[in-house]
């Protein structure tokens, strides 16, 4: 299979390898000439055999928008677009209806799986059609961890049901990543803990709160035991705060998650150990930038 690639960032760089590893023939697009394949998207679009699949890897918003408006005035009918980005499920309907005014089929997939997925695959979560959804399966295999299919990733509904899952991942996760911390804080705070890191290490294996994210806050305390190197300011990206909206919305309960989000608020202002492991966490998992310790 072909498909072109716009976007070689921290996530599209891997899964540029990840794809070709899988053997998908990919040719990459980026602003950035030292990981670009192309020097332009016309370029890209040549070089890619028609029907043509083109993915889109970046940021949500402005720039996906540019990107997707873009290829709706250079791509052929039948030509498929995926949004493999963070875009908000609205955004996917009107990229969708764009798109489909001349032709053109479009696909949103949640991509999970951060800085790690090129070693260990990325969760995957589509929206779309069932036949665009089918004919894209040979890319989303090689992008998804080895094993059955239905263990990394779903069809999970129409155009807009991909981000929309992915948003409610991305807001379970604020929730997940804010327990550990605040346990982190605990247990730093009791002067009878003698072995913090290797408490965490502890409860990897056997216990019910074991999982990815407590082996990345070991990590991250083998790299800085008293995260002396690393500020308490956490970024949000997004997601978490449309998750609440959408609870709003709803009218459907979703305390643990709205806590987490107030709580990035509030390490803006305020020195908290908790927020080190949070903003630790991020950039175990994401890579996402980290502020020196004051």
């Amino acid at each position: 299979m072909h498909i072109g690639l716009i976007g070689l960032g921290k996530m599209g760089f891997n899964m540029r390898e990840r794809l070709r590893k899988g053997g998908v023939e990919v040719i990459g697009y980026d602003r950035n000439p030292d990981v670009t394949d192309v020097a332009s998207v016309d370029e890209l679009l040549a070089a890619v055999s028609a029907p043509r699949l083109i993915w889109v890897m970046v940021p949500a918003g402005p720039v996906t928008d540019t990107v997707i408006t873009e290829l709706a005035g250079k791509l052929d009918q039948g030509d498929l677009v995926i949004d493999g980005g963070n875009s908000r499920f609205t955004e996917d309907q009107k990229h969708g209806e764009l798109l489909a005014a001349k032709g053109i089929r479009f696909v949103d997939c949640g991509v999970s799986g951060g800085v790690w997925g090129l070693q260990n695959g990325y969760g995957l979560m589509a929206g779309g059609d069932a036949s665009d959804i089918e004919r894209a399966l040979p890319v989303f295999d090689a992008l998804r961890p080895e094993g059955e299919r239905a263990d990394s990733f779903v069809h999970v509904g129409g155009i807009g049901a991909g981000h929309y899952a992915k948003m409610v991942h991305n807001g379970i996760e604020y929730g997940l990543m804010q327990a550990y911390a605040e346990g982190y804080q605990l247990l730093a705070a009791k002067d009878i803990i003698s072995d913090l890191p290797g408490t965490f290490r502890a409860w990897q294996k056997g216990t019910v709160v074991r999982s990815w994210l407590l082996d990345l806050l070991v990590k991250a305390l083998e790299e800085d035991p008293g995260l002396q190197n690393i500020d308490d300011y956490v970024e949000d990206s997004g997601e978490g705060r449309w998750t609440v909206e959408e609870a709003i919305a709803n009218a459907i309960p979703a305390p643990a998650i709205t806590a987490a989000l107030f709580a990035r608020f509030e390490s803006r202002e305020d020195s908290s150990p908790a927020m080190k492991m949070v903003s630790a966490l991020r950039h175990q998992f994401g890579g996402h930038a980290t502020r020196p310790a004051k």
